[in-house]
């Protein structure tokens, strides 16, 4: 049964390319590195995250997020990996850590929406992690029309995913399953000018420019956390 209703809204995916000897030891035992064509990937994704409410409730709430993520199996389903998740909502960050035993951190986050994209900018305030600045327009490329991700192309790797994974302070792995129809996606464009999250997290920053992709959004449902 789901467990959250919400709205992704305004979504920018930046991928950068590393090895998967990178990503391995970061990693809970359980889980291990999906690949694409034997090369792993770290995930940038900013968006808003709109009226969000638990199932039957008629009132949401409404706030940016920011998280890095990269790409796993636990063997049979590939999902999600979250090293972290930053919010601009105190309540939100707190259930989703006691719902979900997410990495939410709080942040003070501001959207702008203009004809040259979505300007989006975060600095965390939570003093459970290490600072991490993110200062970013991204956007569709000028006619990029939107489209669904083909299968077996990077892009569905990269978007099509419908699980994430979870490790409690024992180690012991979680999942929960997401809801929502196939992305409506567009090639994209950024422009990064603060990007912290990568050493927040004990990463080098990966050269070269990320691979972008831009959704208008999608409606999407969450389910309970489960054990594999």
């Amino acid at each position: 049964m789901d467990l959250l209703r919400m709205e992704w809204r305004d979504v920018g995916f930046l991928h950068w390319p590393v090895e998967p000897s990178v990503i391995a030891p970061t990693l809970p035992d359980g889980l291990t590195v999906d690949t694409k064509d034997g090369q792993a990937w770290l995930g940038v994704v900013p968006f808003e995250m709109a009226d969000i409410r638990p199932r039957g409730s008629p009132i949401g709430r409404s706030f940016g997020e920011l998280n890095l993520r990269t790409y796993v199996t636990d063997g049979e389903t590939p999902g999600v990996y979250f090293y972290n998740l930053d919010a601009d909502d105190r309540l939100s960050v707190v259930l989703a850590r006691r719902l979900f035993e997410l990495p939410y951190y709080r942040a003070s986050m501001r959207l702008w929406r203009s004809d040259e994209g979505v300007r989006f900018r975060s600095r965390r305030t939570d003093d459970r992690a290490p600072s991490a600045d993110f200062d970013a327009t991204y956007g569709p490329v000028d006619g990029a029309e939107p489209h669904r991700p083909a299968p077996q192309s990077l892009e569905s790797f990269l978007v099509s995913r419908y699980r994430f994974y979870v490790a409690d302070d024992a180690g012991t792995i979680y999942y929960a399953d997401i809801g929502h129809d196939p992305w409506p996606l567009q090639e994209g464009r950024a422009m990064v000018r603060e990007n912290d999250l990568f050493v927040a997290n004990g990463f080098d920053r990966p050269p070269g420019d990320p691979v972008v992709y831009y959704s208008p959004g999608i409606d999407v449902t969450a389910g309970r956390l489960r054990r594999p």
